[in-house]
């Protein structure tokens, strides 16, 4: 017996509805059901019968504090195909004021953007594991560019290589 994969996130935000239009206008997630204070999304191209849900606690809520104040997730993490869509996704994200930095990980390139509640989230291409060349460490700045002229826009994440 072994875990596969997550299959599905949960968070609690202020305004579920809010929080949705932000998921479906700027990373194109789709409504999979919604009901009043509640929202299940799917991401694009997902098969799965919701991968983010959304529960609205309200406005006066307060906002994340995990790794400052308090324990609990960081961040979820959102695998793109191509390199080339992390390239237009961090363009939707800059253009909705939702970007909030971009690394380098070796493995993996990634952009870290908070949603309307400021809860962060990261969109990252994986690097095809027989490309990899410099492990996890160290981290630095995303040289976007570079990478697009390394691998090209249409390169396959790890994640579309293993589903060959």
């Amino acid at each position: 017996m072994a875990i596969r994969s997550l299959n599905h996130a949960v968070l609690y935000v202020r305004d579920a509805e809010r929080t949705a239009r932000f998921w479906t206008d700027v990373l194109d997630f789709e409504v999979a059901h919604a009901f009043p204070g509640g929202v299940f999304l799917r991401a694009p191209r997902s098969t799965n019968d919701h991968d983010l849900a959304l529960f609205s606690i309200g406005e006066a809520a307060g906002g994340p504090t995990a790794g400052r104040s308090t324990v609990g997730l960081y961040h979820l993490a959102w695998e793109v195909e191509r390199l080339g869509d992390l390239e237009q996704l961090g363009a939707r994200l800059e253009a909705a004021g939702a970007l909030v930095g971009a690394s380098d990980h070796g493995a993996s390139k990634s952009l870290y953007a908070k949603d309307p509640d400021g809860i962060e989230f990261e969109v990252c291409w994986c690097v095809p594991a027989e490309q990899v060349t410099e492990g996890m460490a160290p981290v630095r700045p995303l040289d976007l560019p570079a990478e697009l002229a390394r691998f090209g826009p249409d390169a396959k994440s790890r994640l579309a290589h293993a589903a060959r």
